[in-house]
């Protein structure tokens, strides 16, 4: 990691544009690979230990009957999606790919057919990274050994699903792990120096603002190389759902959200490459907050928040 510099009224390093206020992806993919690079999202056909009976059969109460991957509409097989991405108009704006499984738990598998499964998708040499979304109950030694595999000829990283560092929050959530299977699965990972990008939701139900400061500290407390931040959205056909339409649960607001990102963005390290400021919920499925569907008052909001009150990622980050 290069230095830090400064100036007299912000502070960035190398690998951020001078004029950004946090590490952006697509900063870092442009300065790790030389080009703009782009995922393409797969659906695996996964499972969920929290679907399929073994730990439960709803899921997280926010999540949805497609997954977290609401906007794919898979092929019938892996290599058809990749096949399909590569004869659309979206494989015409880069020259650089990361081939994303994104949809339920993306490790969740035997050894055979994992590996068969992401060999099923690299099947391109513009495809230059394989991305696995995952939860931490689902890492073990022989699962990291098979994603080190890939890493002589693929930038690879493991995406873990946090959520909250509140256990009893998590317990409420369904999300069936702890935090302590969190640190366990990071560990591990970083023994064979895969990289590791964790979520974390702003707005959960029964969460305060110290229940995110603590969070972000357990973020801090771990070797993470990036980060996804979600707000609480609310989709059709969840049990958040039925929260809402009963008076149980209100999304916060977009100014809320807005200075909530701000303090994760000015308290976490400023090594760790930001992936994403919001969740993006199909407009099909969305019931609240509808905010959630503008991007760009996200975007320009936090821009503008940032800028007035002087702030960057890090600025009151300590080790």
């Amino acid at each position: 990691m290069p230095p830090l510099y400064f100036s007299s009224n912000f502070c960035y390093n190398s690998f951020m544009k001078e004029n950004e206020r946090y590490k952006h992806l697509n900063t870092h993919l442009k300065n790790k690979f030389g080009e703009r690079t782009l995922k393409i999202c797969l659906d695996g056909h996964f499972s969920c230990p929290n679907r399929d009976g073994t730990l439960g059969k709803n899921g997280c109460i926010f999540c949805s009957g497609r997954g977290s991957g609401e906007h794919i509409r898979p092929a019938t097989t892996i290599t058809e999606q990749v096949q399909n991405y590569f004869t659309s108009y979206k494989a015409q704006r880069a020259n650089k790919f990361i081939a994303y499984f994104q949809n339920f738990t993306n490790t969740y598998d035997t050894i055979e057919n994992l590996k068969a499964k992401y060999d099923a998708a690299l099947i391109d040499n513009r495809i230059v990274a394989l991305a696995i979304a995952t939860r931490p109950d689902c890492i073990d030694e022989k699962i990291v050994q098979l994603l080190k595999s890939y890493t002589n000829h693929y930038s690879v990283w493991v995406e873990l699903g946090l959520q909250t560092a509140n256990d009893e929050t998590g317990k409420f959530l369904n999300r069936g792990y702890n935090s302590q299977q969190f640190t366990k699965a990071v560990k591990l990972l970083r023994k064979y120096q895969i990289d590791i990008v964790t979520h974390i939701m702003i707005g959960l139900p029964n969460e305060k603002f110290e229940d995110l400061k603590s969070t972000v500290d357990f973020i801090n407390q771990h070797e993470i190389q990036g980060l996804k931040i979600h707000g609480t959205y609310v989709v059709k056909n969840t049990v958040l759902a039925q929260m809402y339409e009963s008076g149980k649960y209100e999304p916060i607001s977009l100014e809320t959200y807005l200075k909530s990102l701000a303090y994760v963005l000015t308290h976490i390290s400023p090594d760790i490459v930001i992936h994403r400021i919001s969740g993006d919920a199909p407009k099909d499925l969305l019931i609240a907050p509808e905010w959630n569907v503008h991007k760009k008052w996200i975007l320009n909001g936090l821009d503008k928040l940032m800028r007035e009150e002087n702030l960057w990622q890090g600025k009151y980050y300590s080790t």
